[in-house]
């Protein structure tokens, strides 16, 4: 009975982690990247916390040794989902708001399912076409905004966010099939720590100037601390550990909860505007991730499909 407690609490907590917590690295991102180079920031945070990671493993008696291939394979998701998945989203954010990242990136489960069409050839279920078109309807209207591409880098950086965005997707391909660690804490560690050296060196090549925590404000080095310990460590065990406990589906509600949290928490701090056109793109964008995400079909129309054809990522 209190091991039953225990792991409802830990389910809870997880679900807080991946909805509340990565929903604010929207935030703290933009708060870092406004006096920081957005690869060192990006860089700086991942190659910490891969560090402290390998040192929570080494007191936690977990082996660090991986085979080449697994690090070959780390390095290449690293790449994918870090170095250039979330580091353009970090440059992105110095041209763009926080809330309309996270409504942009919410679509992600599209680029996936596209992307499992054109390189894998699967077939997608008549929920996820209507997912699919509610989807491109969406994205739209969010980006069709006067005010929002108007605003000086603002096209640039929707550009390059969308761009992350099927880099997150071909990452998620890749790893579905990549010989990776089998310890999901040690396959994270290496990932943050490749990602974290890719983009130092991406920031070195680009010539940003590198300053000394020391030296940053304090809004900053706070950002920094939470966007280390909570953003990269915690939320990515939970999220990880809800794979393994609760449907994935389920575990998939973070991306309608992720842009709500980034909307109203730029709104607050940082005194971002929601436009009504922005909050109809949203309904409709979410709407149709959720089409794409359920496992229901439209009763009309599925007696014409196979059943092996796409209706989840």
């Amino acid at each position: 009975m209190n091991t039953q407690k225990h792991n409802k609490l830990l389910i809870v907590l997880a679900f807080f982690s991946i909805y509340v917590i990565w929903g604010s690295t929207y935030l703290l991102n933009k708060i870092a990247v406004l006096e920081l180079p957005p690869f060192m920031l990006a860089g700086f945070r991942f190659l910490v916390a891969g560090l402290l990671i390998f040192v929570i493993c080494k007191f936690s008696g977990i082996p660090l040794k991986i085979s080449f291939n697994q690090f070959k394979n780390t390095t290449i998701a690293g790449f994918l989902f870090l170095a250039y998945g979330n580091g353009t989203v970090v440059w992105a954010l110095q041209y763009i708001d926080t809330g309309f990242a996270a409504l942009e990136i919410s679509a992600q489960p599209l680029v996936v399912l596209i992307l499992m069409r054109l390189i894998q050839g699967k077939k997608i279920q008549t929920m996820s076409i209507v997912g699919v078109f509610l989807g491109f309807i969406g994205i739209y209207l969010l980006v069709s905004q006067k005010e929002i591409i108007s605003q000086e880098n603002s096209i640039l950086g929707m550009v390059l966010v969308f761009t992350a965005m099927l880099s997150w997707g071909y990452g998620s391909l890749f790893v579905g099939k990549a010989k990776l660690p089998s310890n999901f804490f040690v396959n994270t560690g290496y990932q943050m720590f490749t990602g974290g050296l890719l983009m130092l060196i991406i920031s070195i090549f680009t010539g940003e100037e590198w300053t000394s925590p020391l030296d940053w404000s304090g809004n900053v080095q706070f950002s920094m601390l939470l966007l280390i310990v909570f953003g990269s460590i915690v939320a990515f065990t939970s999220f990880n550990y809800l794979l393994r406990v609760v449907s994935p589906e389920k575990v998939a509600t973070n991306t309608y909860v992720n842009p709500i949290i980034a909307l109203l928490l730029g709104w607050y701090f940082l005194n971002e505007q929601i436009s009504l056109q922005s909050v109809i793109a949203a309904t409709i964008l979410l709407t149709g991730v959720y089409f794409i995400n359920t496992k229901k079909k439209l009763t009309l129309y599925s007696r014409f499909f196979k059943k092996d054809s796409i209706d989840t990522l």
